[in-house]
């Protein structure tokens, strides 16, 4: 369990509209919560039951657009019962949209409790292979509790751009790809193909991006799903894409020893889930065809390739100087052979 907390300066909020929105007479504070890169999230003491900000990692550009991802995550509609989904059971309480308050645009919101599960499952903590395989199986079920409901019906078809989810994000990582090119990073051949092999989108449904199993929030003794963290590149898309990007997260135990030497999440434990197995469940807890499987994996392992290389792009001409990055090229090489193993197995392959 990895729940790091880092002092942070102390968003300068109080009397603020946003403050005062969240219910709270008291002086706030704030504490650095988890060590995501994309956004800044800190656990915030406004005095109502907890509660977090999330910020954007750079300066806002003062217009407060809705593609900036706190303002997408805090305008999202919510029709749902909260206690139908843990990954809609957290509150937003106020949204600033500019940068006055604290440099940057941010949203407060309720605090999840619980843990998030990172790297190898800590020691002094066991968990059995019926554990493990519980709380795999409990992943691909909050995975597919959104892929189940009809945006329309649910009132949610608002965000997203319809049809041609598949095409448009096809094309948006491989730009990013050949912007983000280094000396010791693959071309990707068999990434080239993917425009060639793209299916027609499988459905729409309320897609969040990213699925990995440190996105959720775990009670401390159940080990059960308590909330989803980070939705907000949430969208309208093919649910299919959201699988892939699970799979190429997943690492099993029968998975070469480059991939599990510095296992990220423990997915590889006794009793978890194998590939084959979290498609069958999604399958059957979905009802949606999983024909298009091996595609949207290629693309969630390229997808993960292109955001290794950017990070480690960013390192390699000195614009973050992070130990951990500098080696990160050696992933893009591993994440490369999955691509080149998979795509076979695509229409066309």
């Amino acid at each position: 369990m990895a729940r790091g907390r880092r002092r942070a300066e102390p968003p300068v909020v109080q009397g603020h509209p946003v403050h005062r929105r969240a219910g709270s007479g008291g002086r706030p504070g704030s504490h650095r919560w988890g060590r995501g890169s994309a956004a800044c999230r800190n656990l915030s003491e406004l005095g109502v039951r907890g509660a977090g900000d999330r910020r954007s990692p750079g300066p806002a550009n003062g217009r407060g657009t809705a593609a900036c991802p706190p303002v997408r995550h805090a305008t999202q509609p919510r029709r749902r019962d909260p206690a139908d989904d843990p990954a809609v059971r957290s509150l937003v309480r106020a949204l600033c949209r500019g940068p006055s308050v604290i440099g940057t645009v941010f949203y407060v919101m309720d605090e999840v409790p619980g843990s998030v599960l990172r790297g190898r499952f800590p020691r002094g903590r066991e968990l059995s292979p019926a554990g493990a395989r519980a709380l795999s199986e409990e992943l691909v079920d909050t995975l597919a509790a959104p892929h189940r409901v009809d945006p329309a019906a649910a009132g949610l078809a608002g965000p997203g751009k319809g049809a041609g989810y598949v095409r448009r994000q096809v094309e948006d990582w491989t730009r990013r790809h050949a912007r983000a090119r280094t000396w010791n990073t693959p071309g990707f051949r068999g990434a080239d193909r993917l425009a060639d092999r793209m299916p027609d989108d499988t459905a729409l449904r309320t897609v969040r991006n990213d699925w990995r199993l440190d996105d959720l929030v775990l009670d401390e003794e159940s080990l059960r799903v308590t909330g989803v963290l980070d939705w907000e590149p949430a969208t309208l898309g093919d649910p299919l894409m959201d699988l892939g990007s699970a799979l190429a997260h997943w690492v099993q135990a029968d998975d070469g020893h480059a991939a599990r030497a510095a296992p990220r999440r423990p997915s590889h434990l006794p009793g978890m889930l194998t590939r084959a197995e979290v498609v069958e469940r999604y399958r059957d807890r979905t009802g949606l065809s999983t024909d298009d499987r091996p595609f949207c994996e290629v693309f969630g392992l390229f997808r993960l390739a292109v955001i290794a290389r950017q990070i480690h792009h960013r390192h390699h001409h000195g614009q973050t100087r992070t130990p951990a990055f500098r080696n990160l090229w050696a992933a893009v090489h591993h994440l490369d052979h999955r691509c080149r193993t998979t795509i076979p197995r695509t229409r066309g392959g």
